[in-house]
């Protein structure tokens, strides 16, 4: 986690890939040969998502490290509320229900 990361980071220390992956430092490991179209399968995952959801997905992860649970439950329905208000919303329930 972080106090890890921090550590390596403060000392210069080196660590194996798979090290990284079992501290939960990355979130995968590939061969080398796979990473570009590993990457590129992920971002085009990524990039079929609504923009709306994933800014606020990005929002509420990053702000709930920081948030006691009470706070970071109220973003998260105020961030929920927000996007279900959107053009996004149709095509999601759409998405969801159709299981795509």
């Amino acid at each position: 986690g972080k106090s890890r990361a921090m550590e390596l980071i403060l000392t210069g220390d080196m660590i194996s890939a798979k090290e990284a992956l079992e501290m939960g430092l990355v979130n995968r490991v590939v061969a080398p040969e796979m990473l570009e179209p590993t990457v590129l399968e992920l971002a085009n995952k990524i990039n079929k998502m609504s923009q709306i959801a994933l800014k606020a997905a990005k929002e509420a992860v990053i702000a709930a490290e920081n948030l006691p649970l009470n706070e970071g439950l109220k973003l998260e329905k105020r961030l929920f509320y927000a996007a279900f208000a959107t053009n996004d919303q149709e095509e999601g329930m759409k998405a969801f229900l159709e299981k795509r």
